[in-house]
C-alpha cells in the first residue's frame, strides 16, 4: 500500500517551533487551571454534602465531609452507581474513604462488587446480618482482595469523619448481634450529625425496630433529614418513629415505576401529617442536601 503524505503537513512541521511557545503558555495554562480548580474542590468551604443518589429501586448515599472525607453508604442495585458518582465526584477522584453496608441485600451492594474494583477504597462497614446470595459472595471475595478487614459497629459506636468540625456518624443499631436476624431488621441505623443539623439514615430497617428505637432514644432521635427506610415502604416508618425524628425533609430513594409500588401512599400520608417536605429519587434524581453545621439546604 502507498502511503501518501497529505499536502501541508511538512508546511506545519516546518513551522512548529514558530508557534511552540503558544503551545507551551496553553498548556501551562491547562495545567493552572486545572490545580486551581481541584485546589478549590478540596477547600469545600466547610460545607457538609449528602446525596441521594439515583440509582433506581435501592439505595446509594454519597456522603463528602468538609475535610475531603467520603463515604458511600450503600452501593444500589447495578452498575447505575458510576454514573451518579461522577456527579458528585471529581473526574479526577479514584479513591472512597468507607464504604458502609446497611443491609447485605441486593438492591444496597451490588454496585459496591465494581467500585471496589474502581476505586482505591479505605475502609469497610457491615452491620452483620448474613445473606447466602451470589452477589454478598462476590462482595466478600471482593472486600478480602483489597485486604479490607470488614469491621461491624454496634450502637454506641461513633465513626469521625470530620474530627475538626465534629462530623460524626454516632451507630443507633444494631446493639446486639444480629446474625440471626433478617437483613431488614438487623439494618444499620446511623445518626451523621454536624453542629447544630444531622441525618437520620435508617437501611431498610422495620417498624418493630423504630418502635424500639423511640423507646430508647426519645428526643434525641430529632433530626433535620430523614432517609425514608426501604424506600418508602408501608413496612417501616411508623408513625411515632417519624413524629420522633421531626424531619424537615425526608428522602425516599426509589425506582420510578418499581413493581412494589414504593413509595406506599401509608408512609407518604405519614411523612405529610409530620410536616416534612418529601423528595423523591423516582421524580427528582439524586438529591443533595448541604449544611455549614447551622444552616440546611437542598442543592
Amino acid at each position: 500500500m502507498k502511503f501518501e503524505v497529505k499536502e501541508g503537513y511538512t508546511f506545519r512541521m516546518k513551522n512548529l517551533g514558530k508557534y511552540l511557545p503558544v503551545f507551551l503558555f496553553g498548556l501551562l495554562l491547562i495545567t493552572n487551571i486545572f490545580l486551581w480548580f481541584a485546589a478549590w474542590h478540596e477547600e469545600r468551604g466547610g460545607i457538609l454534602s449528602v446525596s441521594v443518589l439515583d440509582i433506581g429501586q435501592g439505595d446509594a448515599i454519597f456522603i463528602e465531609a468538609p475535610n475531603g472525607v467520603q463515604v458511600l453508604l450503600d452501593g444500589g442495585p447495578d452498575s447505575s452507581v458510576f454514573r451518579e458518582l461522577s456527579g458528585v465526584m471529581p473526574f479526577y477522584d479514584r479513591s472512597i474513604d468507607m464504604l458502609i453496608v446497611s443491609n447485605p441485600d441486593k438492591d444496597h451492594i451490588a454496585g459496591f462488587v465494581d467500585v471496589l474494583k474502581r476505586y482505591d477504597v479505605g475502609n469497610e462497614v457491615e452491620p452483620g446480618t448474613l445473606t447466602a446470595t451470589a452477589v454478598y459472595t462476590a462482595l466478600g471475595k471482593g472486600v478480602s482482595a483489597e485486604g479490607l478487614e470488614p469491621f461491624t459497629p454496634k450502637a454506641g459506636d461513633r465513626i469521625v469523619l470530620d474530627k475538626k468540625r465534629g462530623v460524626i456518624l454516632d451507630v443507633l443499631f444494631p446493639d446486639r448481634d444480629v446474625s440471626g436476624l433478617s437483613t431488614n431488621d438487623g439494618s444499620l441505623i446511623m445518626k451523621l450529625t454536624y453542629g447544630q443539623t444531622c441525618f437520620m439514615l435508617t437501611g431498610d430497617t422495620t417498624k418493630g425496630v423504630e418502635e424500639y428505637l423511640v423507646e430508647l432514644y426519645g428526643e434525641k432521635l430529632d433530626c433535620d433529614v430523614l432517609k425514608v427506610a426501604h424506600h418508602g415502604s408501608r413496612t417501616s416508618s411508623s408513625p411515632g418513629f417519624v413524629s420522633a425524628v421531626s424531619p424537615e425533609y425526608a428522602v425516599i430513594s426509589s425506582g420510578q415505576g418499581n413493581s412494589y409500588g414504593h413509595p406506599h401512599q401509608e408512609t407518604l400520608d405519614t411523612l405529610n401529617v409530620a410536616g416534612a417536605k418529601i423528595l423523591r429519587t423516582d421524580e427528582l434524581g439524586t438529591i443533595t442536601l448541604m449544611t455549614d453545621g447551622i444552616k440546611l439546604w437542598q442543592k
